[in-house]
């Protein structure tokens, strides 16, 4: 090194005696005198030398301690001490080197604790810098937008295109406030987020941390309920108003009118059915939907239990001309609940009835479709299902044909109680249908062995 301690220190060392070596060269005639005071002075300076570089191998020992103090797999150096200045600063920094050494081992772990918690949190988080660049996000973050090779360094523009999570960090970074917002993401399919952004700001940089939880369910749910509401207060307004009208008309007069009051409480009459049917299917759909904890599910014959249901419905598909029939019916059982298959089973024949044409046909047919599960199915001949409908028939309310529905006395909540029901006993329910050739619903269960 040009500007080493040795090299300083010989080149002062010779500033020094130069002046005075000249001037015994030139006042001092004996040449013994100038050569005892060259080799003196060479001497001199000799020793300067040496004595800086001794101290120059100190002070570099130093500095390699110092270099490798936070080098983990540095091996242990010991340092040389002395009774001298260089030798107290040797013992500091020996006795400080365990305390780095420690410090830095728990701010590792901490910051390795730190992260762990971050990439395992089911909540997306997302770090940026003032240029919003992205610093930090997990896998969370990645699912969410739909990107897995998120580095950090990529400006959040070319990984989220949606501007909206842009500006409120935009705005959390200018500003250093906490700000809280819901954001659709234009990356994901209808999924709805609540983010929360927060400053982070040291001595050097600025930027900007973000959690997006996703409130999609919360949010599905909200919409169900407003809708909810909506129907039902759509579904008992009509027969509400059709009632007090009539009711009024007879109050206004029409008791006398011989001819057309019984028509009047008839009409009475078939709306407060209706009003009760609906509340009965709502306490219904309720209980299935509450969760409560039923008994312990039972084996349940099919064969008698589709009789039944067929017996039932058989008088109001003589009325419409429509033929009911079953194919085979094999001895085998179901493990469920009886009230909520015998529920599910004539919600089914009901629609196949209401919905069917004159003088129709409903079939039931059972079969195994695997070692441990058995499919029902219920088929009419009607006039079929729209492809457009097919996967809204099981919503609470959802009519496929209004004017027909309501004519023929349905509450809309039929279908939904069915998809409950099956549900509950650990089933499924699937809907197959034509324009113009009918209806097939399929529900498959699993199968009690009896051991027979």
């Amino acid at each position: 090194m040009r500007d080493s301690i040795s090299r300083k220190a010989l080149v002062i060392a010779a500033a020094a005696v130069a002046p005075l070596l000249l001037i015994i060269f030139v006042w001092v005639s004996s040449l013994q005198i100038r050569i005892l005071s060259l080799v003196v002075t060479l001497g001199g300076l000799s020793v300067v030398w040496l004595i800086a570089r001794a101290f120059a191998r100190r002070i570099n020992g130093l500095a390699g301690f110092v270099d490798g103090m936070l080098d983990h797999d540095a091996t242990g150096q010991r340092l040389q001490t002395g009774d001298d200045e260089l030798g107290s600063l040797a013992r500091s920094l020996g006795r400080m080197t365990p305390r780095i050494a420690e410090l830095v081992s728990r701010l590792s772990v901490e910051l390795t604790r730190r992260e762990a918690v971050l990439a395992s949190m089911t909540e997306a988080v997302l770090a940026v810098d003032a240029q919003l660049n992205v610093t930090f996000c997990n896998h969370s973050f990645q699912q969410a937008v739909g990107d897995h090779h998120t580095a950090e360094g990529v400006p959040l523009i070319r990984i989220v295109r949606d501007p909206g999570l842009f500006r409120v960090l935009k705005q959390v970074v200018d500003s250093g406030e906490t700000l809280r917002e819901r954001l659709q993401l234009s990356a994901t399919e209808a999924r709805t987020f609540e983010v929360r952004a927060a400053p982070l700001s040291n001595s050097t940089s600025r930027g900007a941390i973000a959690i997006l939880y996703d409130v999609t369910p919360q949010e599905r749910l909200e919409r169900v309920k407003r809708d909810f509401i909506a129907n039902v207060s759509h579904e008992f307004r009509t027969p509400l108003a059709t009632i007090r009208g009539y009711a009024e008309t007879l109050l206004d007069g029409g008791l006398e009118d011989h001819q057309n009051r019984r028509k009047f409480v008839e009409i009475i009459q078939a709306n407060g059915v209706r009003l009760n049917n609906i509340a009965a299917d709502l306490l219904t759909l309720s209980e299935l939907e509450a969760g409560r904890p039923e008994p312990e599910p039972g084996p349940i014959p099919v064969s008698d239990a589709i009789h039944a249901a067929l017996h039932a419905v058989e008088p109001a598909a003589r009325l419409r001309g429509l033929a009911l029939s079953a194919g085979p019916i094999p001895d085998v059982y179901i493990l469920g609940y009886g009230i909520r298959f015998e529920q599910a089973l004539l919600n089914l024949l009901d629609n196949a009835v209401k919905f069917n044409r004159e003088n129709g046909e409903v079939r039931v047919e059972v079969r195994p479709v695997a070692e441990s599960r058995i499919e029902i199915s219920v088929s009419d001949t009607g006039v079929g299902i729209p492809p457009e409908d097919l996967s809204r028939v099981f919503e609470r309310f959802y009519r496929v044909d209004k004017a027909r529905s309501r004519q023929v006395g349905g509450t809309g909540l039929g279908l939904s109680i069915v998809k409950h029901a099956i549900e509950q006993m650990n089933g499924a329910i699937a809907v197959e249908s034509r324009l113009g050739s009918g209806t097939r619903f399929a529900i498959t269960l699993p199968r009690f062995h009896t051991g027979k």
